[in-house]
């Protein structure tokens, strides 16, 4: 007697039991290419935006600066995941990721890395050879910052903001625009700026928590952090107000970006409220992983309201001066 296949019912659908099996196993391979890393890449963006580019050939092609990013630093997780597998399937947390728990093969893992890597590569090339060369030196980067960079004091910020300026010069090749040796310096200062940050977060949180940590982080101290902290936020702030300064300096297009200062002020001392030790202590009984979220930058800029927002009213100020300037109203 013939009898239909079991299903399962899940909201207003009904799904097969292999429907389900490869919806599982989809979301593996996504998540093991750790979309929320992503957000890192946005920076591509940020050349014809700061160059006040805005047409749909300068997106576009930041659009693809986006996803060739995307596929390379996707493929790098997966290596790592592969090289860390037996430590990770001893931790608490690592153990969940995709390639230890075992929901995705290593050999498939290598094939998706290197299908990734090379398309990446290819595809930049063929768009340009200043993409396609500022790809394989993130790749490049990337082999040295696991093999040695990352534990080596101070290297490894460098490293860090190496891998955010590369990004801003990709945004840059994938459109043709030339850079402000203004923006450049922002770039960098605020690179350095997100990696100091970054270690002064773990550091703290090591010190509430304690357990295993980077080796490197037995190098730094709260205080020699604190020091380069504020020696980068003054480079951020003055490189990002000599650009917004105009033409005269070869910086923005109009002056009136100066009107912009203020936002990028309160963001930069909203991401230092959030790296503060004591903001991290005060909060590290309640809520530890929010106190010391700027471990993971491309989370904080989606978790933290007052920090999203002043990214918004930046984003806004900037449009409508650039729009006043295209219609004739301000120089």
């Amino acid at each position: 007697m013939f009898r239909p296949k079991k299903t399962e019912f899940k909201g207003n659908r009904t799904l097969h039991p292999e429907q389900e099996k490869v919806g599982n196993k989809a979301a593996a391979y996504l998540k093991a290419l750790r979309p929320r890393q992503w957000t890192k890449n946005l920076i591509v963006f940020a050349a014809p935006l700061f160059a006040f580019s805005l047409n749909w050939q300068s997106w576009l092609g930041s659009l693809l600066a986006f996803v060739l990013f995307c596929c390379a630093s996707s493929s790098f997780y997966l290596f790592n995941d592969i090289a860390d597998v037996e430590s990770d399937r001893q931790h608490p947390v690592k153990c969940k990721r995709p390639i230890a728990a075992g929901e995705i093969a290593i050999p498939v893992a290598i094939l998706m890395a290197i299908v990734l890597l090379g398309g990446a590569i290819a595809v930049g090339w063929w768009r340009s050879s200043s993409l396609g060369v500022t790809i394989i030196a993130y790749g490049i980067l990337q082999v040295a910052y696991n093999l040695r960079l990352k534990r080596t004091v101070i290297l490894d910020v460098v490293a860090i903001a190496m891998g955010f300026i590369l990004r801003a010069f990709a945004g840059a090749a994938a459109t043709g625009i030339v850079l402000s040796p203004w923006f450049l310096l922002c770039t960098a200062m605020l690179a350095l700026f997100l990696g100091i940050e970054k270690r002064k977060a773990e550091l703290r949180l090591l010190q509430i928590k304690g357990g295993k940590t980077r080796a490197v982080l037995k190098r730094y101290s709260l205080p020699l952090l604190i020091r380069m902290e504020s020696t980068v936020t003054t480079g951020a702030v003055l490189t990002y107000a000599l650009w917004s300064s105009g033409p005269q300096v070869n910086g923005a297009s109009t002056p009136w970006m100066m009107l912009t200062l203020p936002f990028v002020l309160y963001g930069i001392f909203r991401y230092q409220l959030l790296s503060d030790p004591q903001e991290i202590a005060r909060k590290s009984d309640a809520s530890l992983e929010k106190g010391g979220q700027t471990e993971r930058p491309e989370e904080v800029l989606l978790k933290d309201f007052p920090l999203l927002m002043t990214v918004v009213a930046w984003a806004i100020a900037s449009f409508g001066i650039l729009w006043f300037k295209s219609q004739g109203l301000i120089q």
